[in-house]
């Protein structure tokens, strides 16, 4: 049997400094056969030495466009908008093309026409429905060091500024560390302890929030943690303006009724300050958190959310939060995705890819009707 060729692609999504395959996964991948070429990257986390020194045969950036067809194309985040061209390679990453977000059609569109396939990452699941790797516990924990940067900042400085932007950190002790300083600021200022009030706080997502928020010091009576069944009788929530801090962190798969409404934001008597959408479904029409329109960056970390009344009030919506912490978060995913890679060679009869080929195939079907879900 020939052996399975990945090739890495780099990353093109500004500050996108993660990787979906680690210098530890390409070396544990080489000694069971796989054959792995890397591209070079100006932005990726790991230097390109690092892989050179796992084995991995290293190539140029962007060169996965032109490679032979029989290579398996892995990466983490969309291609770029601006590129329509075919894609005739197996592909592994995250597309946001299969629940009606903006411009699915075209995304999809590109797989079809070049006889490519996608295995979409968000989409990898085990025979529980379970994600056999997710980045939930990094982007809550990312989300919610942000949210605490926002709220402090307001506390120190006027309303006619915003966050300024941040930069990847080596570790998550340094970012603990910088959350900290801001928030010791704010409260030389007069201000006490934030309130936040957390949807999801049961999954990966919500968990990764706390854990940050109990590291920066919020005291367990300060962490608001709801899930299902504190949601269940339906949104708006008149609790989530009275927090200073929201945090969403569902995994949105139907839906629901929005979280939060404008009669509820321009209260005078809102408390709200700071909403990290960390799930970012922003183009989705049922978004929950429909206040916003953009997905911020890194170097603009928060949108003014318009009120008529009560204390500035911003949306953190970052839609890569991890890569605020790449090195780790990349090591946790690949990680978790490395037993499904081993199953490649074998991928028709390996349920998790034949699950992902099928689904892929069921969305394309779409194509051809022109309709949504």
């Amino acid at each position: 049997m020939a052996p399975v060729i990945l090739h890495l692609r780099a990353e093109t999504k500004d500050q996108e400094a993660r990787a979906a395959l680690t210098p530890n996964t390409v070396e544990k991948l080489l000694s069971q056969g796989f054959k792995i070429y890397v591209e070079e990257s100006d932005q990726s986390t790991f230097d390109i030495e690092e892989y050179k020194k796992a084995g991995a045969i290293i190539v140029p950036k962007g060169s996965w466009v032109n490679a032979p067809k029989d290579r398996i194309i892995i990466g983490l985040k969309e291609l770029p908008e601006e590129d329509t061209f075919p894609l005739v390679h197996e592909h592994i990453q995250f597309a946001h093309c299969y629940k009606n977000q903006a411009g699915w059609k075209d995304v999809l569109g590109r797989f079809k026409r070049g006889h490519g396939t996608l295995y979409d990452l968000e989409f990898l699941e085990n025979d529980q429905g379970r994600r056999v790797a997710a980045f939930g516990f990094y982007a809550g924990f990312a989300g919610a060091a942000l949210g605490l940067k926002d709220w402090a900042f307001k506390q120190t400085h006027s309303d006619s500024e915003d966050l300024p932007g941040v930069t990847p950190f080596p570790n998550e002790n340094e970012l603990v560390k910088d959350v900290t300083a801001d928030l010791k600021s704010a409260f030389k200022k007069g201000a006490k302890k934030p309130t936040v009030l957390i949807i999801g706080a049961l999954g990966r997502c919500g968990s990764g929030a706390v854990d940050m928020l109990q590291k920066a010091g919020i005291p367990s009576r300060n962490i608001i943690k709801w899930d299902m069944k504190e949601t269940a009788r339906g949104g708006p929530f008149q609790e989530i303006a009275q927090a200073d801090i929201f945090i969403n962190c569902i995994y949105l798969s139907k839906p629901i009724a929005p979280f939060i409404n404008s009669e509820l934001l321009n209260d005078k008597k809102r408390k709200l300050r700071t909403i990290v959408d960390v799930s970012a479904d922003t183009t989705n029409v049922h978004n929950p958190v429909p206040v916003y329109t953009i997905a911020t960056v890194f170097s603009k970390p928060t949108v003014l959310v318009p009120t008529s009344s009560g204390p500035k009030l911003s949306v953190v919506s970052i839609d890569h939060l991890p890569s605020l912490l790449p090195r780790e978060s990349s090591e946790f995913f690949a990680h978790d995705l490395l037993p499904s890679l081993e199953q490649l060679p074998n991928r028709d009869q390996a349920p998790v890819w034949a699950r992902a080929e099928a689904l892929y195939h069921k969305h394309c079907a779409r194509l051809a009707r022109g309709s949504k879900i």
